[in-house]
């Protein structure tokens, strides 16, 4: 599926960053940075930009090529891997930051993959969430079609165990990225901190 999405010409979501990402990176750490199911490079090359080593990680070859491209024109380099976040290692204690923008998984896996982010965050490291809310359904503006694959405050509450909640909302606001986020939507946002 998404091989195919981001086989077209343009980027299917843009390419400028995910505008909470964009808001909070004054409250970054600098150092390393992961950004998972990143797609064509958006966030990645904007966290780049202002002079973070990114990792991008995707399951998608044809987002992380186009990726790749992005950099280049932006004049920054970022590491790609491709790879499955079922099969990607988190390393413990390794990231400065960590973000995930609409990176919607199964339960089971997302549970999986945010346990292994706050393992993988170094002390003082920042995660940065923003998801769709079971709301954005009926709102049909971008994001997955199953309330499932959705997130909630609650939820990251508990499955981001061990973080501190520096901003922690759901909310609605207007979403303009690509053709497939585009309109108002319901959305979850985190920006949190490992305890030192």
């Amino acid at each position: 599926m998404w091989d195919e999405r981001y086989s077209g010409a343009g980027y299917a979501y843009g390419t400028e960053p995910n505008d909470f990402l964009k808001s909070v990176t004054d409250k970054l750490p600098s150092g390393k940075a992961l950004s998972i199911g990143e797609g064509e490079g958006r966030n990645a090359v904007w966290l780049a930009q202002q002079g973070f080593d990114v990792t991008a990680v995707d399951a998608s070859s044809v987002g992380l090529q186009k990726a790749r491209r992005l950099a280049r024109e932006r004049g920054v380099t970022i590491e790609t891997v491709h790879a499955d976040l079922a099969d990607y290692s988190i390393e413990p204690v390794t990231w400065d930051v960590i973000v995930s923008i609409f990176c919607h998984l199964p339960p089971p896996l997302r549970r999986d993959v945010h346990a292994r982010t706050v393992a993988g965050l170094k002390p003082g490291g920042a995660f940065v969430l923003e998801a769709y809310t079971p709301a954005q359904l009926a709102l049909a503006t971008g994001g997955p079609s199953t309330e499932e694959l959705m997130m909630s405050l609650r939820l990251l509450s508990e499955e981001l165990a061990g973080l501190k909640f520096i901003h922690a909302a759901e909310l609605q606001r207007t979403v303009t990225e690509g053709n497939h986020h585009d309109g108002t939507a319901a959305v979850v946002q985190v920006l949190g901190i490992k305890p030192r």
